[in-house]
């Protein structure tokens, strides 16, 4: 327990305000595709879907919107010993502004983890992601000072060159990302990892002006262990920056066993994140069969929960798990 608690400590250590680019999910642990490439076929079962819905700031007109979909699995199982390559693919849309700018993303990652010990029990991940991404900035949604009429409405023509055209941009990038994950005697896990977003620094090009995606780089770590007889604590942090952009979180749950059966428990989750300098992220889950629901809501607690009327955000996240057949050996693999 002691290892992952410091790792806790020192991610939390640099609390300052966020200042993200790249869309982003206060359910990080449950977004294994947005998080880290390495996590790609780190879990115990076939294979695994995962779907995350994002309305970041509702007070403010749709102000971000993100959706992603992904699905990995584990292969040549058995043929590996103890180590474990996986594949998967994701597909992201992130709109802003109600719709003034769209950007689509279609991803494909791979990972290899490799046992360092005889039990499998402790693995070293390296995974990589390529991604294709699609920007559209939509002028017809705009709206400008000469646009507005005496009634209120917006009539007039703007005449501005962006107003009425649609303007795409389209690049490749480039992800790679470490993963660490160990278990002291196979019912508690505790991992750490780090990834690097955009390695190749693609451009972006609105209205010939170019811009250069600058990488974002994130450590994370958590773990899990058992606490009384029918009861999980969870705990999960990461801070992340890019181009002087930065946001660290930190936080933990505890998952209530239901029904006795610790191979597929059916569990209440609670516990809740914090957002350092900027909101507090309470948490709520239920697992059942091979399915995971979370919901989360931010609560603004900086300057920006005026305008916000503290409502961040909500965010919701279904994780399922096709689990491996019986008798099959498992191992602790990380769960947030």
């Amino acid at each position: 327990m002691r290892i992952f608690v410091g790792i806790l400590l020192l991610l939390g250590c640099s609390a300052s305000p966020l200042l993200a680019q790249d869309p982003h999910f206060s359910q990080f642990f449950a977004s294994p595709m947005t998080l880290n490439p390495a996590f790609t076929g780190k879990f115990n079962g076939v294979v695994r879907a995962a779907g995350n819905y994002r309305d970041q700031w509702p007070a403010i007109s749709k102000a971000f919107v993100t959706s992603t979909l992904s699905l990995d699995a584990p292969i040549m199982r058995g043929r590996l010993n103890n180590d474990t390559w996986g594949i998967g693919g994701m597909a992201m849309t992130d709109r802003t502004a109600n719709g003034v700018l769209t950007a689509n993303y279609i991803a494909f990652s791979t990972a290899y983890h490799k046992a360092l010990d005889e039990d499998g029990f402790h693995q070293l991940g390296l995974g990589f992601q390529g991604v294709y991404s699609n920007k559209r900035l939509d002028g017809s949604q705009l709206n400008f000072e000469n646009e507005l009429a005496l009634d209120g409405t917006w009539s007039n023509p703007s005449g501005e060159a962006v107003d009425g055209t649609r303007i795409n941009v389209s690049y490749v990038g480039v992800n790679a990302g470490l993963l660490y994950s160990g278990s002291t005697n196979g019912d508690n896990n505790f991992y750490f990892g780090a990834s690097v977003y955009h390695i190749n620094r693609p451009q972006e090009n609105f209205t010939n002006v170019f811009y250069t995606l600058q990488p974002r780089l994130t450590v994370h770590g958590g773990g899990y262990l058992p606490v009384g007889q029918t009861s999980t604590l969870h705990l999960s942090a990461l801070h992340s920056r890019q181009a002087g952009a930065f946001e660290t979180l930190i936080g933990g749950a505890v998952a209530f066993n239901l029904n006795d059966d610790f191979e597929r428990p059916t569990a209440f989750y609670a516990g809740s994140w914090y957002r350092f300098g900027d909101a507090l992220i309470p948490y709520m889950g239920f697992e059942w069969t091979d399915f995971r629901l979370g919901m989360t809501y931010d609560v603004n607690t900086s300057s920006l929960k005026t305008a916000s009327q503290r409502r961040g955000g909500i965010e919701i996240s279904l994780i399922y798990i096709k689990r491996p057949s019986e008798g099959q050996k498992e191992i602790p693999c990380p769960k947030f």
